[in-house]
């Protein structure tokens, strides 16, 4: 099963969206980093762990690049920068809706993908039409 690393944003879209627990039918994992749900999500989305969300670690080497990535492009928050930090050293796609991470994901040679992109996903595995 294909690995997919999501930021905070896209899973709060599935949930405003009516579609979290459709969207863990995919044919994928999702994880997030373990700082990132810890700091953004536990509190009000502690339930997506059950639903299927998994929590990844950032390696020593992947934290080093932390302050590198903050530096090269001023949009994205830590928290993202974690979320593609993990993408690029999983060598996985990155799920994000977030304009600013995109393009630093993109410049990083990462995949980025969206929510219209996830939609599209749903539709295409036949569990939404």
């Amino acid at each position: 099963m294909q690995l997919l690393i999501s930021d905070a944003n896209i899973l709060i879209d599935m949930e405003e969206g009516g579609l979290v627990t459709l969207f863990f039918n995919l044919p994928y994992e999702f994880c997030v980093p373990d700082v990132l749900y810890y700091e953004e999500l536990e509190e009000r989305h502690a339930h997506l762990c059950n639903l299927g969300l998994g929590l990844r670690e950032l390696s020593a080497e992947s934290l080093f690049q932390v302050a590198v990535i903050k530096g090269k492009y001023v949009g994205p928050s830590t928290n993202d920068v974690f979320a593609l930090l993990l993408a690029q050293q999983e060598g996985c796609p990155l799920l994000s809706g977030d304009r600013d991470l995109t393009k630093a994901a993109k410049a990083e040679n990462v995949e980025i993908h969206g929510t219209l992109w996830v939609v599209e996903e749903l539709v295409q595995h036949g569990i939404i039409d």
